[in-house]
């Protein structure tokens, strides 16, 4: 450290003070802080709250059945959870004053469509509150509005006088978990369902087959299961019972058994379905194999005939989705008798052959009532309009899709496993401003749906890759377009996500149990203070240094932490209002000198916590790491606090440093390099002499 920086830096430590008191000063307290996830169509704020007390009730005045009631008793439930207020566990036989009064038309659909109305309207005054909806699901959206508009403050709990008409951008708002990489047990299943209705999502992809497993019990072929699934799958009891919990909350589900590639699972059991000669057995490592279904003998066909109308009567869904991706063909190649048969039939390549297959899949899936929905790969002019398209090559293929008459809905940019922010996610439009498409191509968006592949996850940190970023995912397939300040949607995300946690969810619970395990000690703090700013590499980095397989364990110091902390887009925010003008202020200043002073104390608990702990010790780099941006942090708040330029080529030598540390460490890596070089850069310097 240079002396002058060195003078400076030791009386900024001695002088500042800890962080200013954040009591909010006595007054009026405020009515309305929106908080809402997704931002409702039209809101208007009014006078007055709606306060909730022990006589608070819900009630219906039009339809009601076993949906609406068990809608109605979840959100009182939460309610009580959330206040401690002892509502009464069954509404009252008249009144409705300072009751919330649900009106609903009508059930709506037998079996919930892609075209299913959403819609609700939501009225509250501090006499009371009136949710109408037509269908049953569209009450259940603005049950989740008015469980999110609930505040607090010190006289107790209210729900802001506001009015909401509000209706989805887009029809189709999914979450697709691949449960066949590794296996998700069902409790994981169904909360994320309640997170899904949570955030108003409404079609859980369920991914039931892959290389790695085969997920779904099937009576009519038992070797599926038997001899594909090392004994991790799903019950038809079970799976029914999936069902039934996403149909109570209002939320699709769309099976996936993905033909004719990623299918090694398949053939375990039934060689005689694979195009090549086997042996086959379960696969460990990831990625695309040659092993690919039969598309020429009649029997693969009988058997999918079978299989698909047992599993058409557990999923009543209309669409059911056949995968069709990532088929390499090299089987197809090498089987002259394939060979011959793509002649006989005038097929010119392997493309056509998968188009053929899949006009023979169609029509088996139209035989039992479904429609096909398939990756992109399945595009082709040949099939008929009826198809879905979901892209996750890119707009290009999901416009191309709308162009020739296909419905789609994008996954390109919606990959939660590829550790993106939700900043980056959000920023992903199903149907931007200039897509170029016209008003009856527009029309065949249908949406999106977020991904969750599992390569890399377990169900020990599954919850945090997922959440939050998939509520902010939730809000672009639901809000107007111009819903889009990412600041703001940050803001409201922080609140979301503890709302989510308080439905059971383990995204922000996880990161302190995996660490407390890995150190194996309650005192984590040190390391806590290091896992804040820290978070995993790409999806793609970490595959090429780790080559993780199904059997990798999945216990190490990354799969602690979740991606985009809140800590990043926080230290940016802050890091950009001091920066603002760093004259005035003071908070900021005292905030980031809190902050880095804390990370520099941090090292030598980390340190100790790393020697006890073979899995933490591997990350011992990360310690003086943290203490090196530590002293360049204060450094370059002293700088510019103090008006006193640093000496030339102080900047040079920061940025360098700060380049080395913005390299992965192993497999994680740090989340504030960017806000520090903005402070780096802001520092004044002496000229060269």
């Amino acid at each position: 450290m240079h002396l002058i920086g060195a003078v400076i830096l030791a009386t900024l430590t001695a002088a500042l003070p800890g962080p200013p008191n954040q009591t909010t000063p006595p007054g009026p307290a405020p009515r309305f802080v929106n908080t809402l996830m997704p931002q409702p169509s039209h809101l208007s704020t009014q006078e007055g709250p709606l306060t909730l007390t022990p006589a608070f009730a819900a009630i219906t005045d039009h339809y009601r059945d076993a949906r609406v009631d068990a809608a109605m008793a979840r959100s009182l439930n939460r309610l009580r959870t959330q206040t401690g207020i002892p509502f009464p566990t069954s509404p009252p036989a008249a009144t409705t004053s300072g009751a919330l009064v649900v009106s609903v038309d009508g059930p709506g659909e037998t079996i919930q469509s892609v075209d299913e109305d959403e819609s609700y309207s939501l009225e509250v005054t501090p006499s009371g509150a009136r949710l109408h909806a037509a269908t049953v699901v569209g009450a259940m959206r603005g049950l989740e509005t008015f469980q999110q508009l609930v505040q607090s403050d010190a006289t107790g709990y209210f729900v802001p006088a506001v009015s909401i008409r509000d209706t989805p951008r887009f029809r189709w708002r999914g979450l697709m978990i691949d449960c066949g990489r590794h296996f998700m047990p069902l409790d994981v299943i169904k909360r994320t369902l309640d997170g899904m209705v949570a955030v108003k999502l409404n079609v859980f992809h369920w991914h039931l087959s892959e290389d790695q497993g085969f997920r779904m019990e099937s009576r009519a072929f038992p070797k599926l299961t038997g001899m594909g699934s090392d004994g991790l799958f799903y019950t038809q009891e079970q799976a029914r019972e999936i069902v039934a919990y996403a149909r109570e909350r209002g939320i699709r589900v769309v099976p996936e058994f993905d033909i004719p590639g990623h299918t090694s699972s398949w053939f375990v059991g039934y060689p005689d379905l694979a195009s090549g000669p086997g042996p086959f057995h379960i696969e460990r490592e990831f990625g695309v194999f040659d092993p690919v279904m039969d598309p020429t003998r009649e029997s693969t066909y009988k058997f999918l005939d079978t299989f698909i109308a047992e599993m058409a009567i557990i999923f009543p869904d209309h669409f059911m989705h056949i995968g069709g991706d990532e088929n390499n063909g090299a089987e197809w190649k090498a089987n002259p008798r394939i060979q011959a048969f793509m002649r006989e039939h005038k097929l010119q390549d392997t493309a056509a052959l998968q188009n053929y297959f899949n006009q023979r899949l169609l029509k088996l899936l139209e035989k039992h009532g479904k429609h096909m929905v398939g990756w992109d790969e399945i595009l082709t002019p040949d099939l008929p309009k009826d198809i879905v398209v979901q892209s996750w090559r890119g707009f290009d293929s999901l416009a191309a899709g709308a162009r020739n008459g296909y419905d789609s809905i994008l996954s390109a940019g919606y990959y939660l496993n590829l550790m993106s922010t939700a900043a980056a996610h959000y920023m992903v439009d199903p149907l931007p401003q200039a897509s170029g498409l016209s008003p009856e191509q527009q029309v065949r968006i249908l949406g999106g749906e977020a991904c969750m592949w599992t390569e890399q996850t377990s169900p020990q940190d599954i919850d945090s890759r997922i959440w939050p970023r998939a509520a902010a995912i939730a809000e672009r397939l639901w809000s107007p377009r111009d819903v889009d300040n990412v600041d703001d949607m940050y803001r409201r995300l922080d609140a979301e996500s503890l709302r989510l946690e308080g439905l059971g969810l383990t995204h922000i619970s996880q990161e302190a149990v995996s660490l407390r395990q890995l150190a194996m000690t309650q005192e984590i703090s040190p390391l806590h203070t290091l896992a804040s700013i820290i978070e995993p590499v790409t999806f793609d980095e970490r595959a090429q240094i780790q080559h993780p397989n199904q059997l990798t364990p999945l216990d190490q110091l990354v799969d602690s932490l979740p991606p985009d902390p809140p800590s990043r887009h926080n230290f940016e925010l802050l890091i950009r209002s001091y920066l603002q003008d760093p004259a005035t202020r003071l908070q900021e200043q005292a905030e980031l000198t809190t902050r880095f002073k804390a990370w520099i104390a941090a090292e030598p608990g980390i340190l100790h916590l790393m020697a006890g702990s073979a899995n933490l010790a591997q990350e011992e780099s990360l310690a003086p790491q943290l203490t090196v941006l530590g002293t360049i942090g204060l450094e370059a708040v002293s700088y510019i606090s103090s008006r006193l330029p640093a000496p030339a080529g102080w900047k040079a030598e920061k940025l360098a440093v700060l380049g080395e540390a913005a390299k992965p460490r192993g497999v994680v890596q740090f989340t504030v390099i960017k806000p520090l070089r903005d402070l780096v850069q802001a520092v004044p310097e002496a000229p060269n002499e």
